[in-house]
């Protein structure tokens, strides 16, 4: 046997893949993964295949198919006032994860840091120490979870080479304010800092809350990357499409690594996406969509002593589960599994450190019968 010495020497099994198969070998209802349990819109089904027969199904341009990049720049145009230009300033992507690992390998070196604002999504972290970058991580503090960008501040370096945002953020389900952008804005200017961030659910925010997009203001847009998924807007996670926006010298340096990582992306579907985007309804809809289910979700929890954490974006409910047991988070996250019949993910595991707050993310992207069925469940608390 060689010896090998790992690039990621702590990293295992993820947290979802271990709680997933938990839940499918106690017959659990699965609220733990960040996927929905119905499929995507037949008319997008059939755009897919139509273009299946039509014989687009070589290898597209690297860039991504013309019609779909200039679709997002006119959709970026209505919603965010941003005017992109879709030759040089879009990119599609094999899913927002890839866009991120791309991001980050394309400007991150050995030794430079990375701040990661934490609870974060698990790949964040990886993505940068397998390309030799050294995580800084920001810790959240509940209930509210709100940056304190004073102290953020302080950890900012002549090393850190990237800022690393999510809005609406996983799993916390918190949106970005317009003092946010302020913030980020006071802290970034003079530096040559790459702000990378995470919008995949962009379209999924709440009670007459706005998104607050990285494309639509010029200063920030100016040093960053921000990346999004068809998957989670058009529930087809399986599809594994999505892109990346940012000024044309920071794409070019992006589009670098592409080449060399994916090259390009499913053909078919991209054509498919480019026309289902014609029409604003497909994604208008969401966010009223996603809210009906949240609240159905709350009013089935009510009683339970899961004491729920506000959720402004996203479709993942914080609940704070101190007044029912007193286990540790990735404990109890087994226990309700096994014994209560519905899995969760412990919060804990977003952290680099594994802080503990007794909170449990549930994701409610899930047919009505679904949560009523893991609401009836979790009653038995």
């Amino acid at each position: 046997m060689i010896t090998v010495e790992s690039k990621l020497p702590t990293v295992g099994t993820t947290i979802f893949t271990v709680m997933s198969q938990l839940a499918h070998q106690h017959q659990a209802i699965n609220l733990s993964q960040g996927f929905p349990n119905f499929d995507c819109a037949d008319e997008l089904k059939k755009l897919v295949h139509q273009a299946m027969l039509e014989g687009k199904n070589q290898y597209a341009p690297m860039t991504g198919v013309a019609k779909l990049r200039h679709a997002l720049a006119q959709k970026a145009n209505r919603l965010y006032g941003a005017s992109l230009d879709p030759d040089q300033e879009i990119t599609i992507t094999a899913g927002a994860t890839q866009a991120l690992f791309t991001a980050i390998s394309a400007f991150v070196r050995p030794g430079d840091e990375v701040i990661l604002i934490e609870p974060a999504y698990d790949s964040y972290g990886p993505a940068v120490e397998v390309n030799g970058g050294v995580v800084v991580p920001y810790e959240l503090q509940g209930p509210n979870y709100r940056v304190d960008w004073g102290k953020l501040e302080q950890l900012v370096s002549p090393k850190t080479r990237m800022l690393i945002i999510n809005t609406p953020h996983n799993p916390t389900g918190q949106v970005f304010s317009d003092a946010d952008f302020t913030a980020l804005k006071s802290i970034l200017a003079g530096t040559d800092i790459i702000l990378l961030c995470d919008e995949v659910y962009e379209h999924l925010v709440y009670d007459g809350a706005t998104h607050r997009s990285i494309v639509g203001d010029p200063e920030l847009f100016a040093r960053s990357i921000a990346t999004y998924s068809f998957g989670k807007t058009f529930h087809n996670t399986g599809w594994k499409c999505g892109y990346a926006a940012g000024p044309a010298h920071l794409m070019a340096e992006f589009r670098k690594v592409h080449q060399f990582n994916v090259f390009s992306v499913n053909t078919p579907v991209q054509y498919a996406l480019g026309e289902y985007l014609n029409d604003p309804q497909v994604y208008e809809y969401l966010g009223p969509f996603f809210q009906k289910k949240r609240d159905l979700f709350l009013q089935l929890i009510e009683g339970t002593g899961l004491r729920p954490i506000p959720c402004e974006g996203t479709y993942f409910q914080l609940v704070d589960y101190s007044a029912v047991s007193d286990l540790n988070e990735v404990d109890f996250a087994r226990w309700l599994t096994t014994e209560i019949g519905v899995a969760a993910i412990p919060v804990s595991v977003f952290y680099t450190n594994q802080v503990e707050n007794k909170v449990v993310r549930f994701c409610f992207a899930k047919t009505d019968d679904v949560l009523e069925a893991a609401g009836q469940r979790l009653r038995a608390l």
